[in-house]
């Protein structure tokens, strides 16, 4: 199914920021809303909550750099070009390119990793922001236990000197990526066949594989740098935030979810975990629109 029978009524660009072109798509009037998806996924991760969200909102949907239809840039120095400060600028440009100098922000895995950072960096730019199934990269890289090394075993493989990983994944993309939904979502049949579809033409390319290991590689080395430095300044987010995660998966089961992000953040913050895997916006979609709808407000 092609994307416009996904997204009916959605305008699309390419919009180049400074290190990038992003894939961008977007509907409706009221407060501007950004919604960031993750690994190893584009922003189809909305197609069943976007519409409604552009009722009441100007909603803004991106693919990452190195995803979907997104630009995948060389690696640079030490995987720079994959930091989620590389990513984060781009959605801001993106955003003030539409004429939002300031937006909320829903985002799921990658894309909340990304979204976390524009808030360390950007703090003026960002009204409210949903984290969904993440605790911060430091946070989970240093309480690393055999636990979660084995339910998130990718974390520690895709970092992996390349082409190691690229190669192994390349021998057969489809079953690695149909198997990695099968480990992560909790509610059968919740990716649908459309969905699958998108997925599998926007990952199962070399360029797309590379560009997603680029992206753990520099969770694993740079980015714990940059999210050091924040530490030891005492930054932390200053908008409101939003955390969800799965009932069903395994983030919630390590981390007491809200109490770590009150460790990082400045605002209030407040969530639930919802009858789901990793998948959220997929699995419950409804319980997500709900939330958004409330959370969202000034």
């Amino acid at each position: 199914m092609s994307e416009s029978s996904l997204f009916p009524g959605f305008l699309t660009d390419d919009i180049s920021t400074t290190g990038a072109t992003i894939r961008t798509f977007r509907a409706g009037s009221g407060p501007p809303l950004l919604l960031l998806h993750g690994y190893p996924q584009t922003h189809v991760i909305w197609h069943k909550i976007a519409r409604r969200l552009a009722e009441n909102f100007s909603v803004v949907l991106t693919d990452l750099r190195g995803y979907g239809d997104s630009s995948k840039p060389e690696e640079g120095e030490r995987h720079r070009n994959y930091s989620f400060r590389a990513m984060a600028q781009d959605q801001l440009e993106v955003m003030r390119h539409l004429g939002h100098e300031r937006f909320y922000i829903g985002s799921h895995d990658r894309g909340a990793r990304t979204a976390h950072r524009l808030c360390l960096d950007h703090p003026d730019a960002v009204r409210r922001v949903c984290f969904m199934d993440i605790v911060p990269t430091l946070r989970m890289y240093r309480d690393t236990s055999m636990e979660f090394a084995t339910k998130y075993m990718w974390w520690f493989f895709l970092i992996q000197k390349a082409p190691l990983p690229e190669r192994m994944i390349g021998a057969d993309p489809e079953f690695f990526l149909d198997y990695h939904f099968q480990v992560q979502n909790g509610t059968p049949g919740a990716l649908t066949a459309e969905a699958l579809k998108e997925y599998r033409r926007c990952f199962c390319t070399p360029e797309a594989i590379h560009a997603s290991c680029e992206d753990y590689r520099a969770a694993a080395g740079i980015d714990l740098e940059m999210d050091e430095g924040d530490e030891k300044t005492g930054r932390k987010v200053d908008a409101p935030v939003l955390a969800l995660w799965g009932g069903k998966g395994e983030v919630g089961k390590l981390w007491n979810m809200l109490e770590v992000w009150r460790q990082h953040t400045n605002a209030p913050v407040e969530g639930r975990a919802l009858n789901s895997g990793h998948y959220l916006a997929e699995e419950q979609p409804e319980d997500v629109l709900q939330e958004f709808l409330r959370f969202f407000r000034d």
